[in-house]
């Protein structure tokens, strides 16, 4: 058997455009729904939801059963024992937050990598290696790995340059929301300060030929974001379309 082809991945080489969709809502039923919803891409989040990372092996099988849409795990630090246990599960996709240094970003693709190169710890009977049966998969794995560093301060934008081009980085994905506080302008994604540092930071990665994420969950700021160059771009958040339709449907009937 061979090693599953990543294709989000491939789609970033590819400088294809591709949409995604937070999921924040632990379990399998919803990242299931997610999957088949016709986006690019679905990331499990274990930073901010509630979302423990014994859950990332369900969602990862739920998200599998549509072969046209990826998965992206964000683990919940730069910890080599969670990129242990996720990689082991089958995630080829992995977005780690808050990287601020090139040394930062040097120890996420140090964590991601087999000796002698890394440190990730080797185990056969796991779902990555579909349980023994992929061929080679311990000199074939990185092929299809994916690293997305998360920058979302200031001083992660001054590093800007050196953490985008340390060797094992796949892309880079800016963090509005954390990088409004970081400003001094907590929660105001829309001030235009925090907007031309995105758009700046965008225009920067696409110079140096490097894919550049961003969540945007206003259509017209993504439209914005995907025409300044971003390739994969998060629309939107399973909880948040979940409490505006509520808040809609309750407001109907007021």
């Amino acid at each position: 058997m061979k090693n599953p082809t990543n294709l989000f991945k491939a789609g970033l080489k590819a400088g294809q455009r591709q949409l995604g969709i937070w999921n924040t809502i632990g379990g399998n039923t919803v990242p299931e729904l997610l999957g088949g919803s016709g986006f690019d891409w679905v990331l499990v989040d274990c930073e901010h939801a509630t979302i423990e990372t014994v859950e990332v092996l369900p969602a990862l099988q739920a998200i599998g059963q549509n072969p046209d849409t990826s998965a992206v795990v964000r683990i919940a630090a730069n910890d080599p024992t969670l990129f242990k246990r996720v990689l082991d599960m089958g995630a080829q996709t992995i977005m780690v937050p808050y990287l601020q240094t090139a040394d930062e970003a040097a120890a996420a693709v140090h964590a991601m990598r087999y000796g002698p190169n890394g440190m990730r710890g080797m185990a056969g009977m796991t779902r990555a290696t579909r349980y023994g049966q992929v061929e080679d998969y311990f000199n074939t794995a990185e092929e299809e790995l994916c690293l997305v560093v998360q920058i979302e301060t200031l001083e992660g934008l001054r590093n800007l340059d050196a953490i985008a081009q340390t060797d094992g980085v796949d892309a880079v994905f800016i963090g509005p929301a954390d990088l409004s506080a970081s400003m001094g302008l907590r929660g105001q994604l829309t001030h235009p300060d925090v907007d031309k540092a995105i758009t700046d930071a965008i225009t920067q990665l696409v110079d140096m030929d490097v894919p550049a994420g961003v969540m945007a969950l206003d259509p017209a700021v993504a439209d914005r974001h995907l025409v300044s160059g971003a390739s994969f771009v998060a629309v939107a958040v399973d909880l948040v379309l979940l409490a505006d339709a509520i808040a809609d449907i309750r407001k109907r009937f007021s």
